[in-house]
């Protein structure tokens, strides 16, 4: 089994990390604990070249008077001894070198370690999963505000068929002869539900995620969504694509049901990939969802990094004041 290129742990030195090209490690060493950065190490300068020697003279084939060669003497066309066939690779380039130094053979010692996007840990699922049921409990709200009515006039469309389905059932009757039918009203009800809430949903999450990478559930969970290629805001376009795959088939939901029936696949997909656990909204946006720090959860597209802003209080024995006390120019204390 072949391991995809990238930084890992070394075996050799579990203190440090290292690239794998695929054929072997490459560049320096870097502690463990650092962030690796984006792509292999730059190439390190080649070794000056060693001091020429004095050609040594090669005796020309064939014997001192230019005829057959002498007993022992190498045939036109074949190596000097230990040196390869002209068509023969130097051993060692450009050759498979095998699995790196401690591993055994076959693949990975044990269980590969999680890739780190940017220097981040990939986000649970079951921390999506919060985050999506805020982000639906939002929406929820906002369509019981905008389409209340609507879906108020299709409860009363539909309410004599459903009421007089139930009689009969409960009555053993299983004729459906003279069943109140609902209007023609009804299905158009229906589409404008379905669209309105498609829109309300597209107008909540796109602009944020476009944005920041982080809907409202998201920022409470500290989650981010960020793109593989480099960390930086998803843009509108980007934020569009990836929430077509997810919310668009909201409109199929009017087909017995179709569009949640695709969502829900779409929703348990993380589950079922493996090493960077995209949904099937994430692959086609080519994303991936992050754990942010906690206590640093930033919405912006700039990489967290730890608050520099640490004052240390010194122990002191005098009256004077310490660094922490920060006087103002003008030697007031704020």
């Amino acid at each position: 089994m072949s391991v995809e290129p990238g930084w890992y742990v070394d075996p050799a030195d579990p203190d440090t990390r290292r690239y794998w090209d695929g054929e072997g490690w490459i560049g320096a060493p870097i502690p463990v604990d650092a962030t690796p950065p984006e792509g292999p190490p730059p190439a390190e300068p080649p070794p000056a070249p060693a001091p020429a020697s004095p050609a040594t003279p090669v005796p020309a084939p064939g014997g001192p008077t230019g005829g057959p060669p002498l007993p022992g003497q190498p045939q036109p066309g074949q190596p000097q001894p230990g040196q390869p066939y002209p068509w023969q690779p130097p051993q060692g380039h450009g050759q498979p070198q095998g699995p790196p130094p401690g591993w055994p053979p076959g693949g990975w010692p044990g269980r590969p370690p999680e890739p780190r996007p940017h220097g981040l840990p990939l986000a649970g699922f079951g921390a999506r999963l919060v985050a999506r049921l805020i982000d639906f409990t939002i929406v929820f709200a906002l369509n019981a505000v905008v389409n209340g009515w609507f879906v108020w006039r299709l409860v009363e469309e539909v309410t004599p068929y459903w009421r007089e389905v139930f009689r009969r059932a409960m009555a053993g009757d299983s004729s459906t002869d003279n069943l109140p039918q609902p209007s023609e009203q009804a299905g158009g009800l229906q589409v404008v539900i379905l669209l309105i809430a498609t829109a309300l949903w597209l107008a909540y999450e796109v602009p944020t995620m476009a944005s920041g990478g982080q809907t409202f559930g998201k920022r409470l969970v500290g989650v981010k969504v960020v793109p593989m290629s480099a960390n930086e805001p998803l843009g509108f376009g980007r934020a569009l694509r990836r929430w077509n795959t997810l919310g668009l088939p909201t409109l199929l939901w009017y087909c017995c049901g179709l569009g949640l029936l695709l969502q829900l696949v779409d929703a348990l997909s993380p589950l079922f990939d493996h090493p960077l656990r995209q949904a099937l909204h994430d692959k086609r946006a080519q994303t991936v969802v992050v754990q942010l720090p906690r206590g640093n959860r930033t919405t912006t597209g700039e990489r967290t990094t730890p608050d520099d802003r640490t004052t240390t209080r010194e122990p002191t024995t005098t009256g004077e004041r310490t660094p922490d006390d920060r006087t103002d120019p003008s030697g007031d204390t704020p």
